[in-house]
């Protein structure tokens, strides 16, 4: 069995659509950081994203009993293409059709040049399995995004991505999900130490 312990990274303040882009975390809540710290297990291998801010929260929470992995890129965010960057209620407003679909009746549908909920738990599913492969680790930390937390959450529950749209995942926040061949469990979800 492998227990992966899903942490979001620390807020980044955006008030906008922050997918790929490249934006820095706010790292000075240290007893935050700290409780999350000694929640987590200390053996645990840890991975993140290859984005500033889940590099940033991963190296906080490394120690020098959990083996560091590379950060890997299939651990993004969504991809929300032309939409990144922009204010929420922009987007709603100049593309109501598309926006309200995407987050509605997620699945197939697209940002322009971003990518479907399908096509973004593929590519973090992808990433999860050949990170356990990889590592042969029984506890793994993954300091990753809203969106692809998300993604593993449904995975792991079998359930509609809408259903799964609806639940909260907070910056620091821990989900635990644990995974034996392919039955998944779930522990806690959107744990706030």
């Amino acid at each position: 069995m492998v227990t992966y312990w899903w942490v979001r990274h620390a807020p980044t303040h955006q008030e906008a659509f922050t997918g790929w882009r490249d934006v820095p975390a706010d790292l000075s809540d240290e007893d935050a950081l700290a409780r999350l710290s000694d929640f987590l297990p200390d053996t645990a291998h840890i991975v993140s994203s290859d984005l500033t801010r889940c590099v940033a929260t991963a190296d906080i929470l490394q120690s020098a009993t959990r083996p560091r992995l590379p950060h890997h890129a299939g651990l993004r965010e969504l991809h929300f293409g032309d939409w990144d960057g922009r204010h929420f209620d922009d987007v709603a407003n100049s593309d109501p059709e598309l926006s309200r679909a995407y987050w509605e009746e997620p699945g197939d549908i697209a940002p322009p040049n971003g990518e479907s909920w399908n096509a973004a738990a593929a590519r973090v599913s992808g990433a999860i399995d050949e990170i356990c492969r990889g590592s042969g680790a029984g506890h793994i930390i993954i300091v990753s995004h809203f969106g692809a937390i998300l993604t593993q959450l449904q995975r792991a529950r079998c359930e509609p991505a809408e259903i799964t749209l609806a639940q909260r995942i907070d910056n620091l926040s821990v989900t635990e999900l644990r995974r034996s061949g392919d039955t998944w469990e779930v522990g806690v979800v959107n744990h706030i130490v």
